[in-house]
């Protein structure tokens, strides 16, 4: 159950910050899902230990571990935009 839980809220929070970087019409719901998971990957491994939240990876689900994953995620979709310009241009 808990796999099932960490799928959609990952799926979730890589919706939210395509939303906010602006590239939710270039990804589906199975990229969301990567993007949530490994964006609270990214979280968890820069701001976690900033704040002293956990992520949704660790097992926490509350608001801090919710922010904590949004703001990695919404991290690795700038970076793979600024790549995908970066190699559109050359």
């Amino acid at each position: 159950m808990n796999i099932l839980i960490w799928l959609v809220v990952g799926g979730v929070i890589g919706w939210i910050a395509s939303l906010i970087v602006g590239t939710d019409a270039q990804q589906g719901v199975l990229l969301n899902v990567i993007v949530g998971i490994v964006g609270a990957l990214i979280g968890g491994w820069l701001i976690s230990p900033m704040i002293g939240a956990g992520t949704i990876n660790e097992g926490a689900f509350n608001l801090a571990s919710l922010g904590v994953s949004l703001a990695g995620a919404v991290i690795l979709l700038v970076i793979v935009n600024l790549i995908r310009r970066a190699t559109a241009r050359g």
